[in-house]
């Protein structure tokens, strides 16, 4: 876990205002320690993330939120996949099979 100065240090791109607005707008949301917000990996990578969206794509303020929920739903979406996955993998096959088939009627793709 990171502090805000330590986060500034790693990512050099921002400055510590920057990040503080950024927390304000609720785009990147650290826990809260005992000394104030603390930082994981993927808060880092978040801040990353924003970082290239404004610096680098000169993305506008009001889009970055968009953005941002846009990725969030895929990922969230991405992991629900991926236990829907491991559910269907736990069954036997016969009944995988089955899923499999009803999932391409339903897709179209007999």
């Amino acid at each position: 876990m990171l502090n805000e100065r330590d986060v500034v240090a790693v990512v050099a791109r921002i400055e510590l205002r920057e990040l503080r607005s950024w927390v304000r707008l609720g785009w990147i949301k650290p826990a809260t320690g005992d000394k104030g917000p603390v930082y994981d990996d993927l808060d880092v990578a978040r801040i990353r993330l924003v970082c290239d969206l404004r610096k680098e794509m000169s993305l506008s303020a009001d889009a970055v939120p968009v953005v941002l929920s846009l990725l969030d739903q895929v990922y969230g979406l991405r992991r629900e996949l991926r236990g829907l996955a491991r559910a269907v993998d736990a069954q036997p096959e016969d009944i995988r099979r089955a899923v499999v088939e009803a999932y391409r009627k339903s897709a179209g793709q007999q």
